[in-house]
């Protein structure tokens, strides 16, 4: 699902994924990056260099990924990928590009380790466009699935989702790679609409089975099993602090369509991007962060 999802000018984003599994790269002109990271459990590389008090002031890729630590190879293919065009910030007579990612767990194949390596993330990147971006079960989104208090046999099928929000010509857009422990709510009516079933059929709702202790033991085993990644991107023009904020913000969206969010089970994390020059009050930016990334969670998993 893409309905009018739009991107800044000079962001690309790419997918690679076989089968099992696959990685998302978010390829930038040198926008300015932030980063929020509240899951208990997360897999991240270069995440520091993001935050507001540290010296670098842009980024040249984001990706998200499956693989769980295993994944991180992935950033080494666009890497090379960018090394290749010449991308990133000049060292005497080298350059080095700066690649920030985010992982999620889905080891889901009993019998081997399938991850997203550097050849797939290489492949990521060269797919990458500026508009027509497909969402669903692809890319980082390959293998996902929500609502594991009981076990995968129990889940639903779950993806990576985007959307776009407008205030007059400034927008914010989200893509968002679900694989919570919790279940997916639509905000609006408050209906679960991808989580963990019954044997009938029905949805489980998580949070009841967490808070009357029942399925206690259950949630223990499946520790660090999840995570939900992705990122806002916006064309206004925003400070590394200000982007930073736009990050954390972008949370309360995944708290408005997931429940439970931000576990110890789960390794949530959201990037933000600032690539533009348009002119717009934080607050609104911030109100609009929230609502695009509930929207891109919930397409997440409508299939």
């Amino acid at each position: 699902m893409n309905g009018n999802f739009v991107l800044p000018q000079g962001i690309r984003i790419g997918h690679a994924d076989d089968g099992y599994t696959g990685v998302t790269c978010i390829l930038t002109d040198k926008a300015v990056g932030g980063v929020s990271v509240r899951g208990g459990a997360p897999g991240t590389r270069e995440t520091d260099m993001l935050r507001a008090e540290k010296s670098q002031g842009f980024v040249d890729a984001v990706v998200l990924s499956g693989g769980s630590a295993y994944g991180l190879e992935a950033a080494c293919g666009v890497t090379e990928f960018l090394r290749e065009r010449g991308v990133g910030f000049s060292v005497g007579d080298k350059v080095v590009p700066l690649v920030a990612q985010a992982i999620l767990f889905d080891l889901n194949d009993p019998e081997k380790y399938r991850y997203p390596d550097k050849a797939m993330g290489y492949k990521a990147a060269q797919t990458a466009k500026p508009d027509g971006v497909e969402f669903g079960a692809v890319g980082a989104g390959k293998g996902a699935t929500v609502g594991k208090i009981l076990g995968l046999q129990a889940a639903c099928k779950s993806g990576i989702g985007g959307a776009t929000v407008f205030f007059n010509d400034v927008f914010v857009s989200a893509v968002v790679a679900v694989n919570a422990l919790g279940d997916v709510y639509d905000r609006k009516t408050g209906q679960i609409i991808a989580g963990a079933r019954t044997q009938d059929g029905k949805f489980l709702n998580t949070v009841e089975c967490m808070t009357n202790g029942v399925f206690a033991a259950q949630m223990r085993m499946r520790a660090g099993t999840n995570t939900t990644i992705g990122c806002v991107m916006t064309n206004a023009k925003l400070d590394k602090t200000q982007v930073n904020k736009l990050a954390e913000i972008s949370h309360d969206g995944l708290a408005m369509s997931i429940r439970p969010v931000h576990t110890d089970a789960d390794g949530d994390t959201m990037f933000a991007l600032s690539q533009g020059d348009k002119s717009a009050d934080l607050n609104i930016l911030m109100a609009l962060a929230a609502e695009v990334t509930a929207q891109a969670t919930e397409n997440a998993v409508k299939l």
